[in-house]
Parts: structure tokens; C-alpha cells; sequence
């Protein structure tokens, strides 16, 4: 099967396609068919030097340029990922599975305002000057060197962009691994900010599994890591990049409370649950899933939530109609058909969905479960998939310390008319990004990322400049210099 924007080889190093075909062969796999769609090399410890040494190579002269210089550069492949959002969000969907009605609007979309943002704050990143008496000293934001991007499968372009932006910003060169479930998108990203002007080396893509993920994590080459994925996996490479000393970003998974209060608007709640449970298949890190609802409006809640996942349009993601797509991969749909299997075993009550469709590729029906009691299984563990769990709950009292009683903390959401008691609930949630009647809102102006479990550092915003400089400070002494001998 050919599609537009095909990459033409498994890596991007030095400005150009790498192939090397003495590494594994990796399928990829439309989710949609289950199709062989085309296959790339995982990287041979030659193409982890050869992308290593590109991006050594490239990083003096990068930072060196100008802040305005780095941010035209990057600013100029916003412009070209806009100009291509057609193409890149149908690879998107080839890629993912994700309807094209998300990705035309979401993915290379939020890519390209990642690169316009930190593009714009480049010029910015200036340094402190403090007076002291007539001595001052003043600081200097530098690069760190070379950053490694591990990406998950659910955002490939825009995971890919959200942590080349900032780093390109500040001066650094990347070396990204996209997940291999989904190895395509990275590829354009890198591909168009070459074109943009990006000196060769500064932003290369190689693919593979753990093991490549390991080697580029554990190589002293390397200054910073950043990291979307599981919490497993982000504990292996946290410990991996704390051997050498490295500068580490982490954005993992979640469990994340929405609550909705009897005084909340029914259809702008089931509108957060639909977009924190079922947006992407359900596959998003900060889905809030674990949904809390005041019994006071729990039949109203359930009884529209229905009707909602009614006019659900499942069919070809390609078709700008279809709705809910499939889920990313066989392996996915199958950890979460166990899940659903749990929920009802461990005597959740099904209330909707829970089968698999019957058509080629990996679909599964949007499903939710009620009087879902918080040992459950489905109330403890990230699914990762359209499974939703509603749970009643008297008072805000109550309702808080459940909410907060879990290892992970990305994310939380609140539905109510009491302002008052909204900012009250979000300043109480122990999570890292919250929302007042809305769910899912990730604007690159706002910082994203997780406490407790749920990672650490920030992406996005102006926040994320910290991680990826350092700062210097250079003491002036205007006088002479008195020594004790």
C-alpha cells in the first residue's frame, strides 16, 4: 500500500534517509485492517553512532547561532507542516488508526504550533543580570548538548514535535525514537524541519525497540532524556539516565478522576467524559477514567452518556465521518478486552459496549461500566483503551480523598456550576494538569505533565525551557581582590 508522505527509509541522520537493513525488521501494521502496511529496520548499533556522532557534530554550531536564527528555522516548519496537514494526518491515521477527523485537527496541527511557540520564544532565552554593591554577577542560559526523545504510540507527530521544539529552541540536537507501534510520523517531522533550514544532525529519527531505547539512554554521549510512555518503562530508563547523570524528563501514564457534581451541566459533563474516556480509542495518558459522579445526577448522567455513544460513527478512519477508530495495535485491543473481562468478573456493572466488533482490524466498542467500587481492578490499573469507569459518591468530602487515593497524578477534571468549589477541587487533586469543566484541553501556551507516578518535569510552555538548559553564573568583581595570606 502506498500513502502520501511515505518516508523512503527506516532513519533520518545528517539530513538524509538511513537504511540499514541488517537490523530487525519492523512491521507496521494499519490498525484499521490489520494490514502490513510497510516495514523499517530497527537501528544496528552502527546507525546509533552514526545518528549519536551526527547530532555531537551538529550542536556547537546550532547553539551558536542566534535565538532569532534557531526560532526562523523552526517557525518556518510550522508554516510547512500546516501547508501539509492534509497528507501528514492521513499518514497520522495509516499510522495510529485514529480517525482522520481527530488528526486533521489535532496531531500535525499541534505539532506545528509546538514548533511556531518555542520558534517565537528562541530569541527570548535570555540570561539575569544581579547587582551586587559594585560587583554583579550575571547568567548565561546554555544548551545542555544532545537530547534523546523516546515517543509513545499515540501522538507520533505531535510527541515527536512537543520535545524537538523547545530542545531546538535552546540549542541542543535530538536524537528521537519513535514507539514502534507507530514508527512513520517522527520521520516527516524531521524530514520538514531539514527542509525548513535545520542544519544536517540536528534532529535525527532512528527506529527500534527497548534495546535501541537503552542504548541511547545509557550512551555518555547524550545530556537529556525525555520520555512519554508507562510507568515501567519510565522507571528503567530514569534509572538508566540517573547512572550517567542525565538531565531527565518524564511523562508517564495516569488513572485520572473527573468528577461531576449534581449542580453540573449534564451534556457539557458527558461531553468531558466522551473527550477524557473515548477521544483516540481512549488511548491518551491523562484520559480521565476513572469517572466520579454525584448519585444526585447519575441517571441523568448514564442515560445521555448513551444516547452520546449512540450517534458514535465507527467505520474507516480515512473518512472524514468516522468518529471512533480502532485501537493502535492486535496486542492493545487484547490487554484491554482483559480488562473489560475483569471489570465484569470482579462484578462491575456493563452498561454499555464491551464487545469487540466484528470487521477487520482491532475495534472495540466504546464501553462503560457502572457501580464501579474503588478496589476494582478497572478502578486501579491504566487500560489504556475506551473503557470507562463510573463511580457514585456522596459529598465533596468524600469524593476527594478517593480521587487522590492513587499511585499516579497526571491529571484530574471537575464539573460544576460553584466556582467556589471548582478552584477549591483543582487546588485539592493531586495531579499535575487539571480541568474545570472541560477535559483534555492541551494548549502548548500551558505546561503538561504528571506528579507522584505520573512523571516529572514539564512539557510545553515556557516551563519546559528549563529542562532543556542549564544555567551558568559568571561572578564580575569591579575591585581589587583581598586573600587571607
Amino acid at each position: 500500500m502506498t500513502y502520501p508522505t511515505q518516508p523512503t527509509a527506516s532513519h533520518f541522520i545528517g539530513g538524509k534517509y538511513v537504511e540499514d537493513t541488517a537490523g530487525t525488521p519492523i512491521d507496521v501494521i494499519y490498525p484499521a485492517t490489520g494490514e502490513v502496511i510497510g516495514r523499517v529496520h530497527s537501528a544496528t548499533p552502527a546507525i546509533i553512532d552514526q545518528a549519536l556522532t551526527s547530532a555531537r557534530a551538529a550542536q556547537a554550531a546550532w547553539a551558536a547561532m542566534t535565538g532569532t536564527e534557531r526560532g526562523r528555522i523552526l517557525r518556518r516548519a510550522a508554516d510547512i507542516m500546516r501547508e501539509r496537514n492534509h497528507d501528514l494526518s492521513v499518514l497520522e491515521t495509516f499510522d495510529t488508526g485514529k480517525p482522520y477527523q481527530e488528526t486533521s485537527v489535532v496531531d500535525a496541527t499541534s505539532g506545528a504550533d509546538a514548533l511556531e511557540y518555542f520558534g517565537g520564544m528562541a530569541a527570548t532565552l535570555t540570561g539575569q543580570h544581579i547587582q551586587l554593591g559594585e560587583d554583579w554577577v550575571y547568567t548565561r542560559r546554555e544548551a545542555l548538548g544532545v537530547c534523546v526523545g523516546i515517543g509513545a504510540w499515540n501522538y507520533p507527530t505531535q510527541i515527536a514535535s512537543w520535545k524537538g521544539a523547545p530542545a531546538l529552541a535552546c540549542g541542543n540536537t535530538m536524537v528521537f525514537k519513535p514507539s514502534e507501534t507507530t514508527p512513520l510520523c517522527a520521520l516527516k517531522v524531521a524530514e520538514i524541519l531539514f527542509e525548513a533550514g535545520a542544519p544536517a544532525g540536528v534532529y535525527n529519527v532512528v527506529q527500534g525497540l527497548g534495546d535501541v531505547g537503552a542504548a541511547l539512554v545509557s550512551d555518555p554521549r547524550v545530556d537529556k532524556v525525555s520520555l512519554t510512555g508507562s510507568v515501567p518503562t519510565g522507571r528503567k530508563v530514569y534509572a538508566a539516565a540517573a547512572a550517567g547523570i542525565k538531565h531527565v524528563t518524564m511523562e508517564l501514564g495516569g488513572k485520572s478522576p473527573l468528577i461531576i457534581f449534581d449542580d453540573a451541566d449534564v451534556e457539557n459533563a458527558v461531553s468531558g467524559a466522551i473527550l477524557g474516556n473515548f477521544y483516540s480509542s481512549g488511548q491518551v495518558c491523562s484520559n480521565g477514567t476513572r469517572v466520579f459522579v454525584q448519585k444526585g445526577i447519575k441517571d441523568a448522567f448514564l442515560a445521555r452518556l448513551a444516547e452520546r455513544l449512540a450517534d458514535a460513527v465507527i467505520g474507516d478512519p480515512q473518512d472524514p465521518a468516522t468518529s471512533f477508530g480502532p485501537m493502535v495495535s492486535a496486542r492493545q485491543m487484547e490487554i484491554v478486552q482483559g480488562y473489560i473481562a475483569k471489570g465484569q468478573d470482579e462484578g462491575a456493572r456493563l452498561v454499555y459496549g464491551g464487545a469487540r466488533l466484528d470487521r477487520p482490524g482491532f475495534y472495540l466498542e466504546p464501553t462503560v461500566f457502572a457501580d464501579v467500587t474503588d478496589d476494582m481492578t478497572i478502578a486501579r490499573e491504566e487500560i489504556f483503551g475506551p473503557v470507562m469507569a463510573v463511580l457514585d459518591f456522596e459529598d465533596e468530602a468524600e469524593v476527594m480523598p478517593r480521587a487522590n487515593d492513587t499511585e499516579f497524578g497526571l491529571a484530574a477534571g471537575v464539573f460544576t456550576r460553584d466556582l467556589a468549589r471548582a478552584h477549591r477541587v483543582a487546588a485539592g487533586f493531586e495531579a499535575g494538569t487539571c480541568y474545570i469543566n472541560t477535559y483534555n484541553d492541551a494548549p502548548v501556551e500551558a505546561p503538561f505533565g504528571g506528579s507522584k507516578q505520573s512523571g516529572v518535569g514539564r512539557e510545553n510552555s515556557s516551563a519546559a525551557i528549563a529542562h532543556y538548559s542549564q544555567l551558568k553564573s559568571v561572578y564580575v568583581r569591579m575591585g581589587d581582590l583581598e586573600a587571607p595570606f
